[in-house]
């Protein structure tokens, strides 16, 4: 069983699969810590917050219900909801809190990519035709430890900066993962421009790629 802050369908704005059309998967419960992050309201999982699923779809803000589903029920859910995309985006939160293996392989029996935004803070349990995008949070409030087995599993490395430091944290993060076939993406902090000259200016030194959040500069989810 999931549970499951949102769903809906969008385009990914964030790192390769960027202006794919998609369907989001916001899994509830993180315990990561990150004090810039822009989904709090999925961190704490309560029982008294559970709806049934038609609520939690049609919310209408950001908020901390959830409902719990099966990944049938979820394929299911596309359905009766009448989505196109064939791109499917497992969030949070913190997805990997889950075994998303059953998920995972549901969709790609019918059809679906999926792919897999995580902090690399807990075992990825998911088939290897999962993309796995891994934004490694390091020394956040949680105490959680940036996994060796997640960096090596991931496909690509999206890292949030906002200072020199950042980057110094991601070089010695990386210092013992064979990056070779890896995509390395920066991501500057809430659209700051400073923040954002500093991530264009690391990604020519290093020969890296430039995450820029395609869907807050359209103002959509």
């Amino acid at each position: 069983m999931y549970k499951v802050n949102e769903v809906f369908q969008t385009i990914q704005g964030e790192g390769s699969y960027t202006g794919i059309a998609a369907i989001f998967i916001r899994l509830q419960g993180c315990p990561v810590g990150c004090s810039w992050c822009d989904t709090k309201h999925t961190w704490t999982i309560n029982p008294e917050l559970s709806l049934p699923i038609v609520q939690v779809v049609s919310k209408a803000a950001e908020n901390e219900f959830w409902a719990e589903q099966t990944a049938e029920q979820l394929l299911q859910l596309f359905i009766e909801q009448g989505y196109l995309a064939k791109h499917v985006v497992i969030t949070g939160g913190e997805p990997c809190m889950y075994d998303l293996t059953p998920l995972c392989q549901l969709l790609h029996a019918n059809g679906y990519s999926t792919q897999i935004e995580t902090s690399g803070t807990f075992v990825i349990k998911a088939p290897a035709e999962s993309w796995v995008t891994v934004s490694p949070k390091i020394n956040m409030g949680g105490g959680y430890k940036v996994l060796q087995s997640c960096l090596d599993r991931a496909n690509e490395i999206k890292h949030p900066v906002a200072m020199e430091k950042h980057v110094d944290e991601l070089i010695l993060l990386l210092a013992d993962t064979d990056i070779n076939n890896k995509l390395i993406y920066l991501q500057p902090i809430s659209q700051q421009p400073r923040a954002t000259a500093l991530a264009i200016a690391m990604c020519t030194k290093y020969n890296w790629r430039l995450s820029v959040q395609v869907h807050k500069y359209l103002g959509i989810s």
